[in-house]
């Protein structure tokens, strides 16, 4: 019995390779594996042909394979228990041994009102009933949340709204990211419908929504690659960027407006042309010792990357923090997972080395920093 379960488990895999491989030639437009192919493979292993369907996103808008390969997986499973049930050898009932034939070393002297021990529950780190950041992500156990001060960055961080438990990281179009299940939470922050709002801009984004939120508008400023100083007290009385080639001025052009409308237009400009190279030039090297909740792990470039420290707990000597990032192409913010830990999102000090390794991008010592805004 043990054989044939295996053999089944290499072919199932087998399978699974196989549409991982028609996937990757599907990407590189290079020849491909036919559909009766990948059909007759799910006949042979039905769970490979459709883990590999929802892991590599395969064939999922196919009609015949979304209907096909659940049938025939279906299909099999019944044909497997109706032989299993129709050939399965009849129970031996044990052979009646009297109270007083139990060896007494054998015998169970525990009384029925004794507790059988049982093993630790595990520690839940997220409650998926939060709406908020601070609800939704459990510090780990036997540490606490920082202090954060009234309208404090890590206050609002803290307090910001998340997208339902399980929602998958969408990108600007609304399709979702190729790579999932390396985040444990979603921000229900808004995101254009342009190719524009990238990991560097989440971040800016974020600085700007608080600025606003708690009445500091005149702190929403940020450099373009080039060095221009785009700022929404410019923008809202109603001036508007010129790009001329290399050259970059304000010009006036409408009355002044405040509205969400306009703020979100001021955020597209910014995001046009600010990046992870500006954003790494308006930022101030920092000692880990001192960090705190909306610094950030940066390499600047083309293409660079960034992640958010989006919040901090602590137990005694030992400081432990969330990240949170956008990607390329423009998707959502979302916390990422600890590539240490199986089911622990915190990243810990006591652990911190370089380089550091989150799922998608590994930094190098010196990149902690903090926006000086």
């Amino acid at each position: 019995m043990k054989i044939f379960l295996l053999i089944y488990l290499s072919i199932n895999f087998i399978v699974f390779l196989i549409y991982g491989i028609d996937k990757a030639k599907a990407r590189r437009g290079s020849f491909r594996i036919s559909e009766a192919a990948l059909l007759f493979a799910a006949v042979l292993g039905a769970p490979g042909a459709l883990l590999g369907m929802i892991v590599f996103h395969h064939k999922t808008r196919k009609a015949k394979f979304v209907v096909l390969v659940p049938l025939i997986l279906v299909l099999e499973l019944t044909a497997a228990l109706f032989l299993y049930f129709r050939y399965k050898p009849p129970k031996q009932e044990p052979d009646a041994v009297s109270k007083e034939d139990v060896p007494e070393n054998t015998k169970n002297t525990a009384s029925s009102s004794e507790e059988v021990p049982r093993a630790p529950e595990k520690y839940v780190f997220i409650n998926a009933s939060g709406e908020t950041l601070q609800e939704r992500i459990n510090v780990p156990e036997g540490y606490t949340r920082s202090p954060a001060e009234s309208n404090s960055l890590q206050e609002f961080v803290r307090n910001y709204k998340m997208k339902p438990d399980g929602s998958p990281v969408l990108l600007y179009d609304g399709s979702e990211k190729s790579i999932q299940g390396d985040h444990v939470a979603v921000f229900a922050m808004a995101i254009e419908n342009y190719d524009l709002q990238q990991c560097a801009d989440s971040v800016m984004r974020m600085y700007a929504e608080y600025f606003r939120a708690t009445g500091q508008e005149s702190r929403i400023a940020f450099h373009f690659t080039n060095g221009f100083l785009c700022d929404y007290d410019s923008w809202k009385n109603g001036k508007r960027v010129k790009v001329d080639g290399n050259d970059v001025y304000w010009v006036e052009s409408r009355e002044f407006d405040d509205s969400d409308e306009t703020f979100i237009s001021y955020l597209r400009m910014v995001f046009s042309y600010a990046g992870t190279l500006s954003l790494q030039e308006e930022s101030e090297q920092i000692d880990i010792s001192e960090f705190q909740a909306g610094d950030i792990f940066i390499k600047g470039g083309s293409p660079g990357h960034v992640v958010f420290v989006a919040d901090v707990s602590e137990n005694g000597g030992d400081k432990a923090f969330l990240l949170a990032q956008g990607y390329m192409p423009a998707q959502e913010f979302h916390i990422i997972k600890n590539p240490l830990h199986e089911d622990d999102p915190w990243y810990y000090v006591s652990e911190l080395s370089y380089p550091l390794r989150t799922p998608e991008y590994t930094f190098q010592e010196g990149s902690l920093m903090r926006p000086v805004y």
